[in-house]
């Protein structure tokens, strides 16, 4: 198996304990982004702007992967409150995948990095 890593200087800077992206045959997986700014502070405005934040990092990683959003297969959200803010989520999110949006997950979880809302993760593929 041969792992590329993908590496966005546009995108949030990833930890050090992982990758912003990798990609094995034509497959991306694309780690999880949450709604915070170039230097790690939440975005205000809730979910919904966390969701815009976080899906337009992801934006920048699938860039330098050479793809864009219309080659996602699967998204995973995550979301700490899913009752308050599955609704205000999916408003921004159809935004992003308005037609032939990708398979998607989206689970409740007790609590993400940073304190955030939300969380968006997605597996892609290469032309």
């Amino acid at each position: 198996m041969t792992k590329q890593i993908v590496l966005s200087e546009e995108a949030n800077p990833p930890l050090p304990v992982y990758s912003q992206a990798t990609i094995s045959g034509k497959t991306i997986y694309v780690s999880g982004s949450i709604g915070i700014t170039r230097d790690m502070q939440l975005v205000e405005g809730g979910v919904q702007a966390q969701t815009r934040a976080a899906l337009d990092n992801m934006k920048k990683v699938l860039k330098a992967a050479g793809v864009g959003l219309e080659s996602v297969l699967k998204a995973n959200v995550y979301l700490t409150n899913l009752q308050r803010d599955f609704a205000p989520m999916n408003d921004v999110y159809l935004q992003y995948f308005s037609s032939n949006p990708p398979a998607r997950t989206c689970i409740g979880v007790a609590a993400l990095p940073l304190g955030a809302d939300v969380e968006i993760e997605c597996i892609a593929e290469l032309p």
